[in-house]
């Protein structure tokens, strides 16, 4: 598996050159980064907003 890793990298430096392959691999790092990022912020707001459903809902009794 590495191999066939090392055999794409070397045909995308071959292709678009060294800086443009290493530019592209840590966009898409970024990107990933990013992503998990959105999916914590999302999975908050909706902890917050089932925390003051629940508190709202057990504070009246």
């Amino acid at each position: 598996m590495p191999i066939i890793i090392l055999l794409i990298l070397a045909a995308l430096v071959a292709t678009f050159g060294f800086w443009d392959t290493v530019q592209g691999i840590l966009g898409a790092i970024g990107v990933v980064i990013l992503l998990i990022a959105l999916f914590a912020a999302l999975l908050a707001a909706i902890g917050v907003l089932l925390w003051r459903r629940a508190k709202r809902r057990f504070s009246n009794r």
